[in-house]
């Protein structure tokens, strides 16, 4: 019975450690993951940010977003455990060992006269017949009697000193951490126990197996859904128009399932009729054009149009029902576009290369809808100045950049190149901006990212590329900004969540729509930067035979460029047949709009010899970018052309390609020079 007793005892302890082998470990990530997630909240201050409320403080915004789901469970299974640890230390204290000398009030050893003096005196105090109490009864009877006779009888005495126990050795007993009435299965407490032991060993890993299967099958690593990701596989194609990328787009199966009611026609036909002019219809045959436009599925309908209000910046006018499925939709839509991103760039080819057309829709719909800036905007605006750049601003818009745009400040290169005192009496003068705007202005101005890169391509080990060689590419992304940070927040005010800058770089084609590498870029985790560069040159140089003190001395250098704001950008890519290649780097943000860049990369593809001798090299060309440039016509392909995207090439990029000459060395250093309008080529 005693054994029985003390095996129940220890089911709290058993429970109290099950749970928290997982509850620590987990308790751990949440706090480690919030407390980077604190540092990175670097964001715009400027008063557009500071009155959208995104970043405020206060203390219910810290009560909402603290109180999820996951978080208050945390909540009460550690509170759970906090009642156990409470519960096992009082109920340690009640399980006392037998221990006859301490309950007589004996040191051991002590002689035959102490222990009957110390006993008759516990007599007279808890002896049934001197005290009425039940509690002194079992104590006298339990422990004081009990106690006497073990040490007043000559045997059980040395029992005790010599083993622990009046009776002499103990043998070993084993025993299950369950409470008592689970044991007791001569009763009805067996079916109980049985039941127990199924559920625990057999039902509940089944329910999670059954859980996390479901799950898996469902969604994606990204927690994007298998059925979008096929959607936008089917959906992508090579002559993709960026115009043409949002009908892809909101064909996502999270934006399939939006709740469809019959309560949103009236605002959502009043929405049609504000953003009818951003939707791409046919305006001679817009009667028929608006018919079919309501044809859609009314799912793709309603985010389409809750898209362009975010877009058009007319979120304020919709009615709280909408309200809530416009946040769904916004929320989502950076993972979603990441998603189709990757399904633009993915190897289709023959030749295993993506697709650059589409890739870059993509990338210009993300700085749209984080910025809410109309993808019309994007044409020139006001004479030949790029409209979409200035609308990112505080306090600007259309009549603003008009304005401007009469003082021939025609590109946004122009407008950043210009100095504080400069642009104060440009704004001031013309725009008519307080210096509380100004100081805004320029506030943002700081935040925004300047990007450099230096591009290497090389066979490992040889001195030139020949065709079936793996080219290694190498990268160094380079960020900086005026205000003196790395990573930071993107200013987007009309964005109601927090939102990354990502980076895509892209080393692709431009007159054959080819993708042949791309990697995302992330300025956030330095210390998972840190890790990825020092393996990736650790990796080369070990490969390339190098000593090891050469290669400390690489990785230092490494890590040194990875804490001053660069990120090293690091794969390969098969050797195409022979021939010379005009390739283009870019490095595409996704949040900022006129802060992208592109570089030319002349590269030299010998023919496969059986010899050893390689004396071809890979040649690239100097700087030669422009942004805000017109599209160049494909005789190859039909495209649709509802506006231009300024990532493309055009006939005077080619002329001046090749007039240059090739750099030496096969390597190219490339400054930022993506500002959109920005026309004129770095010589």
């Amino acid at each position: 019975m005693a054994a029985s007793e003390e095996n129940s005892a220890l089911f709290p302890i058993f429970i109290l450690t099950i749970m928290a082998i997982p509850l620590v470990p987990y308790t751990v990530m949440k706090l480690c993951r919030a407390a980077s997630k604190k540092s990175k909240s670097i964001h715009c201050n400027c008063s557009e940010c500071v009155r959208s409320g995104k970043y405020r403080k206060s203390i219910f915004k810290r009560i909402s977003n603290f109180s999820t789901y996951s978080n208050l469970t945390l909540i009460l299974v550690w509170a759970v455990m906090i009642f156990l640890v409470y519960y096992i230390k009082n109920m340690s204290r009640e399980i006392q060992v037998f221990d006859p000398y301490a309950i007589l009030g004996l040191e051991p050893g002590a002689l035959d006269s102490e222990i009957k003096k110390n006993y008759r005196r516990l007599s007279i105090q808890y002896h049934p017949d001197k005290n009425p109490d039940p509690e002194a009864n079992k104590y006298f009877v339990e422990f004081i009697t009990k106690a006497y006779q073990a040490l007043t009888d000559p045997i059980s005495r040395e029992n005790y000193e010599k083993y622990g126990h009046p009776d002499g050795r103990q043998g070993f007993q084993m025993g299950i951490a369950l409470p008592q009435f689970l044991l007791d299965i001569d009763g009805a407490s067996g079916g109980i126990l049985l039941l127990w032991i199924v559920g625990i060993c057999i039902l509940l890993p089944l329910v999670i197996a059954v859980i996390y299967l479901s799950r898996s099958a469902k969604y994606t690593g990204n927690y994007v859904m298998h059925q979008t990701l096929s959607a936008y596989y089917y959906f992508m194609k090579p002559s993709l128009a960026p115009s043409k990328v949002m009908e892809v787009f909101i064909k996502a199966a999270e934006y399939m399932e939006s709740p469809v009611r019959r309560t949103d026609d009236e605002p959502l036909h009043k929405l049609f009729m504000s953003v009818r002019s951003e939707l791409n219809l046919d305006l001679k045959n817009i009667k028929q054009e608006q018919a079919k436009f309501w044809k859609q599925h009314p799912a793709l309908v309603k985010t389409e149009l809750l898209i362009q209000a975010q877009l058009t910046r007319k979120s304020a006018d919709l009615p709280p029902t909408l309200l809530g499925d416009f946040r769904r939709v916004l929320e989502l839509a950076p993972r979603l576009l990441e998603e189709l991103m990757k399904m633009a760039v993915i190897p289709r080819t023959s030749q295993g290369l993506g697709w650059l057309r589409p890739a870059t829709g993509v990338v210009e719909l993300s700085q749209c809808i984080i910025q809410a800036v109309p993808l019309t905007a994007r044409k020139a605006t006001g004479g030949s100045t790029e409209g979409a750049p200035f609308l990112q601003l505080p306090h600007f818009s259309e009549s603003v950049v008009k304005k401007i745009a009469r003082k021939k400040v025609r590109t946004f290169e122009d407008f950043r190149d210009m100095t504080l005192q400069e642009r104060a009496e440009l704004l001031e003068q013309v725009a008519g901006f307080s210096s509380d705007k100004v100081q805004d202005v320029e506030m943002v101005l700081g935040m925004m990212p300047s990007v450099t890169v230096e591009v290497r391509c090389e066979t490992e080990g040889e001195e030139g590329i020949q065709e079936g060689d793996i080219v290694t590419i190498q990268a160094w992304i380079t960020l900086k900004r005026a205000n003196g940070l790395v990573g930071a927040l993107p200013h987007a005010p009309n964005f109601p969540f927090h939102k990354e800058e990502n980076f895509w770089f892209l080393l692709a084609d431009p007159v054959s729509n080819n993708v042949w590498f791309s990697q995302k870029v992330n300025f956030m985790d330095e210390a998972s930067a840190i890790i990825a560069a020092s393996k990736a040159i650790e990796d080369t140089m070990e490969g390339s035979g190098a000593s090891v003190k050469e290669t400390s001395a690489a990785v230092r250098e490494a890590v040194q460029k990875v804490r001053s704001g660069s990120r090293l950008v690091m794969g390969k890519f098969p050797a195409p047949a022979e021939g010379n290649y005009n390739l283009t780097c870019y490095c595409l943000c996704d949040s900022w709009i006129g802060c992208d860049m592109k570089t030319n990369l002349k590269v030299k593809i010998l023919k496969r010899t059986r010899a050893g001798s390689r004396g071809g090299l890979v040649t690239e060309e100097g700087p030669n970018a422009e942004d805000g440039i017109e599209e160049e016509e494909e005789d190859e392909e039909e495209y649709d052309d509802d506006y231009e995207s300024e990532y493309s090439e055009d006939e005077e990029d080619k002329k001046d390609t090749k007039k240059k000459g090739p750099a030496a060395n096969g390597k190219v250093h490339k400054k930022d020079s993506s500002s959109e309008g920005s026309g004129s080529d770095e010589e």
